[in-house]
């Protein structure tokens, strides 16, 4: 089935899908998609090798908006909160998009080009977001596209990932900055984009192309050898340990950016911003809580959703939670009063009854071999 053929009650399915079934991939529902979250070998494999050598994920359920015209970057910087005038062409940044309220729609990436710009947006919130940014565009002298549905995405991550990509592709790789672009050829496909960005604190490489191209790009990305397809499930662990937060879990439109630690993605000086009154109020009164990374030297797994204390008091529940692959422990994100958000205070999970003491650290739990 294509994804045309699909209807909207249906889970779609990327053009990668047949690959992920013929390697024995455990296939789950996410964000309206059937994703891989493991192949046979697991998830703490697949970590593993990102953190060693390199990993290949599909990620093409991922959301992309372009925006053309002459006031296409004064839009992008109105329903964002980094400065977009700002981005020199070729340059990707990190932003949010959030509503009236100051709080998180999502979180996004902003791509300039030459003659338009890209947004790139969480698979969970695509509709909403676009409904969300469409409410503004017409103030604006641009046009804005999905093209989605159209736009096949794999991330290749870990140390290896430059060796990997450079015998395939025409692409200086090494002229290409961390979150710097560039459009080229790659495994014969024209006009890739080829982006030095991912989610897993590794070096690598975010490839954008058309869906038509998919058996191609993989094909080549694994000829090679040396490389580990990836699910979910270790795409999750990794972005965990460098502290990247997520949609649903560390962020949502119940915070803001400047509870969640992403103060740095706002630029209040740039003008005005959809979220921006909300947040001078807030920073005028004072943030009451704060998202903050947690470890914790006894062996429990402090998943999402359970309970957490400060000061014996209930403080909200686990954000993002894992035994750290890496680290061998326990590690986490949870919001805490303003006053507990400092590393060494200490706090409690409950875990199947028991309280567990924590520790607040400093994110990242883990940086290019170095960790805690």
């Amino acid at each position: 089935m294509s994804l045309s053929d699909q209807t909207p009650d249906s889970l779609r399915r990327t053009p990668f899908y047949h690959f992920h079934v013929a390697l024995g991939a455990k296939m789950v529902p996410f964000a309206g998609y059937e994703m891989p979250v493991q192949y046979p070998a697991g998830i703490t494999a697949e970590h593993n090798a990102v953190r060693q050598r390199a990993g290949l994920f599909d990620v093409s359920h991922m959301g992309e908006f372009i925006v053309r015209g002459p006031g296409a970057v004064d839009f992008v910087n109105h329903v964002t909160t980094n400065d977009v005038p700002g981005l020199a062409v070729g340059q990707v940044h990190y932003s949010a998009i959030l509503n009236d309220r100051g709080t998180f729609e999502d979180d996004c990436l902003v791509y300039r080009a030459d003659d338009h710009l890209m947004m790139v947006v969480n698979a969970s919130n695509m509709t909403k977001d676009l409904a969300h940014i469409g409410k503004y565009a017409s103030r604006f002298d641009c046009t804005l596209t999905d093209v989605s549905y159209d736009t096949a995405l794999l991330a290749l991550q870990g140390p290896q990932a430059k060796r990997i990509l450079a015998p395939i592709t025409d692409v200086d790789l090494d002229a290409i900055e961390y979150y710097r672009f560039v459009v080229g050829q790659v495994a014969g496909i024209p006009d890739v984009i080829v982006s030095r960005t991912g989610y897993t604190g590794e070096d690598g490489f975010e490839l954008y192309f058309p869906n038509g191209a998919a058996d191609a790009m993989w094909n080549a990305l694994m000829a090679g050898g040396g490389v580990t397809p990836c699910g979910l499930g270790s795409r999750d662990s990794l972005r965990l340990e460098m502290g990247m937060a997520l949609y649903g879990n560390d962020i949502d439109d119940t915070v803001t950016p400047l509870e969640a630690g992403l103060g740095w993605i706002v630029k209040m000086n740039k003008g005005d911003f959809v979220g921006r009154d909300a947040l001078v109020r807030q920073k005028a009164e004072g943030v009451a809580k704060k998202l903050v990374a947690f470890s914790s030297t006894e062996r429990a797994f402090p998943r999402h959703g359970y309970p957490v204390f400060y000061q014996d008091k209930p403080s909200g529940v686990v954000c993002s939670g894992t035994m750290s692959p890496t680290l061998g422990i326990p590690i986490g994100t949870c919001y805490l009063p303003i006053d507990g958000a400092k590393p060494g205070n200490v706090l409690e999970i409950e875990i199947r009854g028991k309280r567990v003491v924590a520790t607040v650290v400093k994110p990242p739990f883990y940086k290019h071999g170095t960790h805690l």
